[in-house]
């Protein structure tokens, strides 16, 4: 059978989570959270009582983790660490402050790329993140390169929080948000950066049924043209990333 998979990466606060799982829903492809499977790694150091700075004992232990992401008859996606349901409990704020710090490791990194590498070997996968399109599947049927000035994505971020009741300052927001794509686009491992044959969309001026229908367009006319649909090998180096067990770690 034939997989199809679509990369979508850009900055923070560009809306591809949103996007992706639209697209991911009308195409009836899986979407996957690349973000939740590294929340269930985290748990499962949490749960082995190993702390965020302790990079030995994490590079001997996560090859022994298995996440994988799967959906119910209702259509939620469920994460599952080596076979458990964990999507009730990866939300926490311990598990989030242990996924940061631990998401930088090089031997974590290459463990969630060759997991997410494997479930877009088994059905047709929308991902979204920093560095799919270069790292994860860079032989993806289409690449887009999402992004937004960075008022925009304040004014969104904003709008959402607010709308939460959550008080929060305009300015402050998108600081934050170009402080965090200098950290991302200068990172050591897997930088966050367009692949050279990744389609730039600019956000800015469009809502979110004009950005899906986008990329639908262009996935169809790519559809016709795309030879394999699952060439999602690649070299870890081409990411960055070194062998595990180095010590070398993200900036």
């Amino acid at each position: 059978m034939r997989y199809y998979s679509i990369a979508i990466d850009g900055p923070a606060g560009a809306g591809k989570s949103t996007i992706a799982k639209q697209v991911a829903q009308r195409l009836a492809f899986i979407y996957v959270d690349t973000g939740a499977m590294y929340r269930a790694m985290a748990l499962y150091f949490i749960r082995l009582g190993i702390s965020a700075e302790e990079e030995e004992k994490i590079n001997r232990c996560v090859k022994d983790a298995d996440v994988s992401i799967a959906y119910g008859e209702d259509g939620v996606q469920q994460v599952y660490l080596n076979g458990e349901n964990v999507s009730g409990l990866i939300r926490t704020e311990e598990v989030g402050q242990m996924t940061s710090a631990t998401s930088r490791y090089a031997a974590v990194r290459e463990k969630m790329v060759s997991l997410q590498r494997e479930l877009a070997k088994k059905a047709s996968v929308v991902m979204d993140g920093r560095d799919i399109g270069t790292c994860v599947l860079p032989g993806a049927d289409l690449k887009v390169y999402m992004t937004a000035s960075s008022k925009e994505r304040a004014k969104r971020r904003f709008l959402e929080l607010t709308a939460k009741g959550i008080p929060c300052n305009i300015e402050e927001i998108e600081r934050g948000i170009i402080e965090r794509d200098e950290r991302d686009m200068n990172r050591e491992i897997a930088p966050l950066r367009q692949a050279e044959d990744a389609v730039f969309l600019d956000t800015s001026e469009m809502g979110i049924e004009e950005v899906a229908g986008s990329i639908l367009e262009l996935f169809e006319q790519r559809k016709k043209t795309s030879v394999s649909g699952q060439n999602t090998e690649g070299d870890f180096r081409t990411c960055g990333i070194p062998e595990a067990g180095t010590g070398r770690r993200q900036a």
